[in-house]
């Protein structure tokens, strides 16, 4: 009995695959008998099965482009010795149905090797990575081009890719025997390649010189430029809605264009056709070249802002402080890797204690370094014996110096003597606490007396204010991401929530109670986003 089987041809070439089983699947997908390419080439496009009269009977199965037997489309139908098949409505293989014993010669195409070479990007891809180059998309690109060049025989191609805001970018060009030209020395009209990365169709000039066509292309024309072939640069993705349907999704990355002085280049059918599936397999591998490159650099940058996450902690003194007369602790907890909010202790002259808490506007990178700047400038100035607020004030006039737009600062500033006298300036900051007991009752105190935000005006003037603590008092300094961190139902958490925190864990030691105070406000918050830096600070005063 004779086999049964189709000639394929199409950009791998020409083959002949026997029809050795029913049902004899067509598609997209690789474990299927016949394996085809094709932007119009469903996942799960046709099959064969065998009929009651044992013919065979090509069936589509519910593909997006149809299916069609010697131009003609159908649903299901008996297949005859010489029947022309073609999958979609422009059909990039050409198939022969044949039931004779006669065996056709089989072609190799010289396209069969520059397309394979494609098709094994993605998987080489993971070598390259393992490497660890950083050339990754350039070398895909080279390889693309180089491909297309010899595939087509033309002079000199480019690839353009889209950028974030949809705009073709040029990316690389290159010229025949591998050289690459420099973007300033491509010259051409972007009119063709845009126009196809517009629509989203291949564009063939067989001659620029032809009719309208010199006029419309002049720049390109003058280069002596005769034949031009651009394709798109097509990602096509399927997904399954149900077991026989499939959706597919296109997304246009760029373009590759090609050219030529030689007249009748670029002209074949199976050139472009080679192209075009060349181009599908590029899109695949140059988009994940690109997302390679982005995952590293990506990569890059969060090692980078551990380091900086790291650098900025090792600047905040230690979390724990005690001297004869005091204990206290302090911590922030920066709302991105890295955040603005600093503090810093101090020893002044006669055994005093200073500390400072402080929260730069904004958040990220540029808070950051306008915090570390911030913690050398505290430092510089507090290191006098001046008064809290004659030391704000050389702060404020020492930021403001500096000019840098749009930033300022809130700074708490106190000084703890020994016997029990604290002297603070508060310069916009949230007034900190102090919790004393008055009887069986605690009593607050809010320390509000100061100025302005520090950074903003070069005469601010700021006052001070001297309290007296008793044995056991506590002081609570704190940044506004504390008092105003938000719930899920968007409640601020606010000053009443930290006073009952505090009396509830008075007895604790500092670090204790901080601890208990950070994990209060993230029980609070609990599924909500952290919107700023939080950061405390605790003393008590042990007289």
């Amino acid at each position: 009995m004779p086999e049964a089987r189709l000639e394929v041809t199409d950009a791998l070439g020409r083959r002949v695959v026997p029809i050795a089983k029913t049902p004899f699947e067509i598609g997209r997908r690789e474990t299927y008998d016949l394996r085809l390419a094709g932007s119009e080439v469903s996942r799960d496009h046709a099959e064969i099965v065998g009929g009651p009269d044992g013919r065979l009977i090509l069936k589509d199965r519910a593909s997006r482009y149809g299916t069609y037997i010697n131009g003609e489309q159908i649903t299901e139908q008996p297949l005859a010795h010489g029947d022309r098949v073609r999958l979609g409505r422009s059909g990039g293989a050409e198939i022969v149905f044949l039931i004779t014993d006669a065996e056709p010669k089989v072609e190799k195409s010289s396209t069969t090797t520059a397309i394979g070479d494609l098709r094994q990007i993605a998987a080489l891809l993971e070598g390259l990575r393992a490497l660890g180059s950083g050339r990754v998309l350039d070398d895909v690109l080279s390889l693309v081009l180089d491909s297309a060049i010899d595939v087509s025989s033309a002079e000199r191609g480019f690839i353009m890719l889209a950028s974030e805001t949809g705009e073709l970018e040029f990316k690389m060009a290159r010229g025949r025997g591998r050289a690459t030209l420099s973007g300033s020395s491509f010259a051409t009209s972007r009119k063709i390649p845009e126009e196809v990365f517009r629509t989203g169709e291949p564009r063939l000039v067989a001659d620029l010189l032809d009719g309208e066509l010199a006029n419309v292309h002049m720049g390109t024309v003058a280069l002596g430029i005769r034949n031009v072939l651009c394709v798109p640069l097509r990602l096509v993705r399927y997904l399954d809605k149900a077991e026989a349907a499939d959706v597919e999704r296109e997304r246009r990355i760029g373009v590759l264009y090609l050219d030529s002085r030689e007249k009748g280049l670029l002209m074949s059918g199976s050139t472009r056709t080679a192209l075009e599936t060349l181009a599908t397999e590029a899109a695949v591998a140059i988009e994940n070249a690109r997302l390679y490159r982005e995952t590293m650099e990506k990569a890059k940058m969060e090692q980078e802002m551990r380091i900086a996450a790291e650098i900025q902690q090792a600047l905040l003194p230690k979390m724990a402080r005690a001297g004869s007369f005091f204990t206290a602790a302090a911590a922030s907890i920066p709302c991105r890797s890295i955040g603005g909010d600093f503090y810093d202790y101090v020893d002044l002259p006669a055994g005093a204690l200073g500390f400072a808490l402080g929260d730069v506007a904004g958040k990220g990178p540029p808070a950051a370094l306008l915090s570390a700047m911030m913690q050398g400038i505290f430092a510089a100035q507090a290191a006098s014996s001046d008064s809290p607020s004659q030391t704000v004030s050389r702060v404020n006039q020492a930021l403001y110096r500096r000019g840098i737009e749009s930033r300022f600062v809130t700074l708490m500033y106190g000084a703890m003597a020994p016997e029990g006298l604290l002297t603070y300036c508060n310069a916009g900051h949230n007034p900190p606490l102090i919790l004393s007991r008055s009887g069986s009752e605690p009593t607050v105190r809010r320390l509000e007396c100061g100025g302005p935000i520090v950074g903003l005006f070069e005469s601010a003037t700021f006052e001070e204010e001297t309290v007296t603590l008793t044995t056991g008092d506590w002081l609570v300094v704190f940044s506004d991401g504390v008092s105003e961190a938000m719930s899920v139902s968007g409640d601020e958490y606010g000053e009443n929530r930290i006073v009952a925190c505090v009396e509830e864990n008075k007895n604790m030691e500092p670090r204790q109670l901080l601890e208990a105070l950070f994990a209060d406000v993230r029980d609070f918050t609990r599924g909500a986003p952290q919107s700023d830096d939080i950061t405390a600070m605790v003393l008590r005063y042990g007289g």
